[in-house]
């Protein structure tokens, strides 16, 4: 929350990476300054400096995770308010580590400074979690374009033959080739599903690598095999530490079309307790996926979103806007459809990306499951079966003909 009491003495810290620059002011116009090293003992220094010296608040920029440690380290002691490093170059453009560590105590000593938010330590952990597993996809991704790379350059045109040379068929084939089967043991470990491609696949794999290629190809091979074992293991982790913790927000957001598992555990990660946002405008301003807004003499004037916030969970959010408008009839496809003829798919998939946020922040806030309320399942009608005995005569045939068009005359109450 922003500081709205009167100050006597502030603290304003400029971090880096291996010291801070801390200044104390005081409303009567005192002034101290003092360098500490970002060490353990260096920080256990600055705490002191500041606990003597009777500080009210301590501000400082969000520069890295570097906050997270001065945060930890004096916020039961003190208000710690980590300011966006944006905001507060936005009222100097003076440089210096000084003047910094000045400014930033002087806007702290007069309540100028809108902290942003810092999580507990458990949801950090599992924030930093999903994000090594974001970061090992990346790179996993890279690493299939290495080998779609050497494959292309060889004329080896496996990806004529599978959408997907990294699924089950495509893998058996990949890692054949790199182990050194012959054409005819490769095709037989083939799955009965793509069997009617081998002819194709034979004729593929009669171009043979050369022998640099194929080095490589063994590289890139064992590189994606270790980032597909650690993925998975990330993965689980994730999962099992959301199921245990969130089960009731993992219910919830997989209810909503375009949500699995992985998108869900994102979410819950990057934006921690859905009460620290009263409105769900205020949650979407958090997340930057709200228009730039500029008004000068009475014309407003709207850009690009803003892009502040969570870079990870606005990114997964545009994927499920993504998913969504490849999924099936529901009320958010058909948002997108409307839009997309008058915006634009890129647009409308950004708009489409704030609508979820706003149902994602009704859904956690007043804990409900997604109910599309347009597109239900329609009921199954009733349906009928008439047991005819083997030896009947033919008036009890057109007996039991004329009871069951009755039957079906009847209206199905199943059915508007």
């Amino acid at each position: 929350m922003i500081m709205t009491q009167a100050l006597e003495i502030a603290a304003g810290l400029d971090l880096h990476k291996k010291f801070i620059i801390a200044t104390i002011l005081t409303l009567a116009g005192g002034k101290m300054q003092e360098r500490f090293e970002r060490t353990h003992e260096g920080l256990l220094k600055l705490k002191d400096w500041i606990l003597n010296n009777k500080v009210q608040a301590v501000g400082c920029e969000s520069t890295s995770d570097y906050a997270v440690n001065i945060y930890d380290l004096l916020n039961q002691f003190m208000p710690v308010i980590v300011g966006n490093a944006r905001d507060i170059k936005a009222f100097t453009h003076k440089k210096t580590d000084k003047v910094d560590s000045e400014f930033i105590a002087l806007l702290t000593l007069k309540g100028m400074i809108h902290p942003s938010r810092i999580m507990p330590m458990d949801l950090r952990n599992f924030r930093a979690l999903t994000r090594l597993r974001h970061r090992l996809v990346d790179q996993r991704t890279t690493t299939k374009n290495h080998i779609h790379s050497i494959l292309d350059s060889e004329l080896f045109l496996l990806s004529n033959a599978f959408t997907d040379i990294f699924g089950k068929a495509g893998r058996i084939v990949l890692n054949g080739i790199t182990n050194g089967f012959t054409v005819d043991e490769i095709l037989q470990c083939i799955p009965k599903n793509v069997k009617g491609k081998k002819r194709q696949l034979r004729e593929i794999m009669e171009h043979t690598l050369s022998a640099d290629a194929l080095d490589r190809m063994k590289v890139n091979m064992l590189i994606l095999y270790c980032y597909d074992k650690q993925i998975e293991d990330i993965t689980q982790k994730a999962l099992d530490y959301a199921y245990s913790h969130y089960p009731r927000e993992m219910k919830i957001l997989k209810s909503v079309p375009g949500i699995g598992e992985i998108a869900a555990i994102t979410i819950l990660a990057e934006i921690g307790d859905i009460k620290d946002f009263p409105t769900p405008e205020q949650f979407a301003s958090w997340l930057g996926i709200v228009p730039r807004v500029y008004q000068s003499a009475d014309k407003l004037h709207t850009g690009s979103i803003t892009k502040r916030g969570s870079v990870h969970a606005r990114w997964i959010l545009v994927q499920v806007a993504h998913a969504v408008g490849r999924s099936r009839n529901n009320s958010l496809k058909s948002f997108f459809q409307r839009k997309e003829p008058v915006i634009g798919k890129g647009k409308a998939i950004v708009a489409l990306a704030r609508k979820i946020v706003v149902v994602i922040w009704h859904l956690l806030t007043n804990d409900e499951v997604y109910d599309d309320g347009i597109y239900k399942k329609s009921p199954q009608p009733k349906h009928i079966s008439v047991k005819i005995p083997t030896n009947v005569t033919m008036e009890e045939i057109l007996k039991i003909i004329r009871d069951a068009a009755i039957i079906i005359k009847k209206p199905d109450p199943g059915v508007i």
